[in-house]
């Protein structure tokens, strides 16, 4: 294996980590303690749709955490409103609250004032390297793991 390749997978998870505790530190910042920092990047993911918890769980990254208790918990301290779908009793809908809009729009704020804060190296153009790098290296990892699944009908 080469190095460079375990190092990306390493650097993912650091910069994920680095990231939750940034937005740990603003929700501290804005005195707001009835909420999480995963709790609020769930917020940020479902904007201003209602979402399936199923799709929310797909929109984001959330290893080490239970989506399911945290959208109870987001329901309980008033962020999210929940309703399960008429079509299928199993499926439960999520929607921001004012007081989870509001948290959102504080935390779309702190987005954009980190985005400006960027130094010069990381313009949006090297960002945008990245991304598409990384999107390659999604694709390549889903493509993979059905290969490891499914091996003998992709041999066929």
């Amino acid at each position: 294996m080469k190095p460079a390749y375990l190092e990306v997978n390493s650097l993912i998870e650091r910069l994920h980590r680095s990231f939750l505790e940034l937005v740990k530190l603003e929700l501290e910042r804005f005195g707001i303690r009835d909420i999480n920092n995963v709790q609020g990047m769930m917020l940020s993911n479902i904007g201003d749709v209602q979402m399936s918890v199923s799709e929310l769980t797909l929109r984001g990254c959330y290893l080490g955490s239970n989506v399911t208790y945290n959208v109870k918990k987001m329901v309980k301290n008033g962020y999210l409103t929940q309703q399960r779908s008429l079509h299928d009793r199993r499926v439960i809908h999520v929607r921001l609250t004012e007081k989870g809009i509001g948290l959102r729009d504080r935390l779309t704020t702190m987005h954009q004032r980190h985005a400006g804060m960027l130094p010069a190296g990381l313009a949006t153009e090297n960002l945008q390297d990245a991304n598409a790098t990384l999107r390659r290296l999604e694709r390549f990892w889903i493509r993979a793991g059905d290969l490891v699944q499914r091996p003998a009908q992709v041999a066929a």
